[in-house]
């Protein structure tokens, strides 16, 4: 039974396209988890300031939501595999650049940049799926991207730390160049007709943005995205900022003790997002969307009421479960709820809106943190998703069919056992 199901989630790398596609994500995203943990180290060991270091990590996201609210027609108008392979070149030349670079100033407007193409990469990633997979492995293949990027999220810190001490920043940055050039690679075997089934045509820009935003506005299943994640992004923000604060301060366990934390959500978050596959297929979209966000509630009100460390543990493996699978439901949701032409539109502003929702908990929490608590900041933050998996799971009931089915498959590729 168990060799069946596995060959059933590993059923998307039979074909050719979405082989490559996985493997150009798990390079580029170790790439950016290696990058962002040298960057870090590189500004703080130049200038020991907080402010630089916070620059530095804010440059890696904003360009995001610069891009959904004003660039995301591109990723219609535009060939999505040029764009992806652009988006790869262009972080090759930001790290080749970086070890040249001279002051803190200099590494921040580089990570602007990079942050820009990654703002490109992802959602041109999620929006070229659909056309490479039958709808019936889509859940499956979304499964797969997902657990791959959260196991370089959980690999890639600990790897840029140990190769930035070991050999400073400027080697983490020549292997990050070397890991997005093979992603560049690897991207450009796909066919273009495979990660795009039409190119948009535009009306003007701003009119092609507002398409984007009604598109979001009238689908069922992007408002579930939009308004669930949105609710749970304003609690993961603020249960980031109180994350160490608990460690530290509320169960005394140190630097272990929030690695602790850390290392169990993110164990979680690669089982969850490996699973949800399997439970999305037995109990549906919506069913599995609200339970997913129940977990997280669940696993981070217990990691609140914790009595130490180790206890807080074991629910935050819980929460990483729901957070998991709430990941592979919202890009499910988004790529049945907006037709090929439109796709990459409503990604950019659906990402775009949960960061920006992240970024306000996130200052939120830092202004009423000393003032509250860290374990009433972890409770409040179950509460938000607890509402947003009510909302969640309402939202997402009823929702239609696939607006449009994926292409056959014509390119089936070597049986799965000889191609792993």
């Amino acid at each position: 039974m168990a060799g069946r199901l596995s060959g059933r989630q590993l059923a998307p790398l039979r074909g050719s396209g979405f082989r490559l596609l996985f493997l150009a994500t798990l390079g580029s995203s170790l790439g950016t988890l290696l990058a962002a943990i040298a960057l870090a180290i590189d500004v703080k060991d130049r200038t020991n300031s907080g402010l630089w270091v916070g620059a530095v990590l804010l440059a890696e996201f904003l360009p995001a939501i610069v891009i959904g609210l004003t660039l995301g027609p591109l990723l219609d108008r535009l060939e999505r595999r040029r764009l992806m392979v652009g988006a790869d070149l262009v972080r090759v030349a930001v790290f080749c650049l970086l070890p040249f670079a001279t002051s803190p100033g200099a590494i921040v407007a580089l990570a602007a940049v990079a942050g820009l193409a990654n703002g490109f990469f992802r959602p041109a990633v999620y929006a070229g799926v659909p056309n490479l997979v039958p709808e019936e492995e889509l859940a499956e293949a979304n499964a797969l991207l997902v657990g791959v990027e959260n196991v370089s999220w959980m690999v890639g810190p600990l790897l840029g730390g140990v190769l930035t001490a070991a050999a400073g920043p400027h080697a983490a940055y020549w292997i990050n160049a070397a890991s997005f050039l093979v992603s560049a690679a690897l991207v450009a075997r796909i066919p273009a007709r495979k990660l795009q089934s039409e190119t948009a045509l535009s009306r003007g820009h701003w009119r092609d943005l507002r398409e984007g935003f009604a598109v979001v506005v009238h689908s069922r299943a992007l408002l579930a995205v939009l308004v669930a994640w949105g609710i749970a992004c304003f609690g993961v923000g603020a249960a980031n900022v109180a994350e160490i604060f608990l460690a530290k301060n509320v169960f005394h366990a140190g630097d272990f003790g929030y690695g602790l934390l850390y290392g169990a959500i993110g164990a979680g978050l690669v089982l969850g997002s490996f699973l949800s596959s399997l439970v999305v297929e037995r109990i549906g979209i919506a069913r599995t969307y609200g339970a997913a966000l129940a977990l997280m509630a669940v696993g981070l009100g217990g990691a609140a009421v914790s009595p130490n460390v180790w206890v807080a543990a074991a629910f935050c493996v819980v929460h990483g479960l729901g957070d998991g699978a709430a990941i592979v439901c919202n890009a499910l949701l988004v790529q049945r709820g907006a037709p090929d032409r439109v796709r990459g539109r409503a990604l950019t502003l659906v990402m775009s809106a949960t960061y920006l929702l992240t970024a306000i908990g996130t200052v939120v929490a830092g202004v009423v943190l000393h003032a509250s608590g860290a374990r009433w900041l972890w409770a409040g933050a179950a509460i938000l998703y607890g509402v947003a998996a009510v909302v969640g799971y309402t939202l997402a009931r009823g929702v239609p069919a696939p607006v449009e089915a994926a292409p056959p498959r014509t390119d089936p590729g070597p049986p799965l056992e000889a191609s792993l």
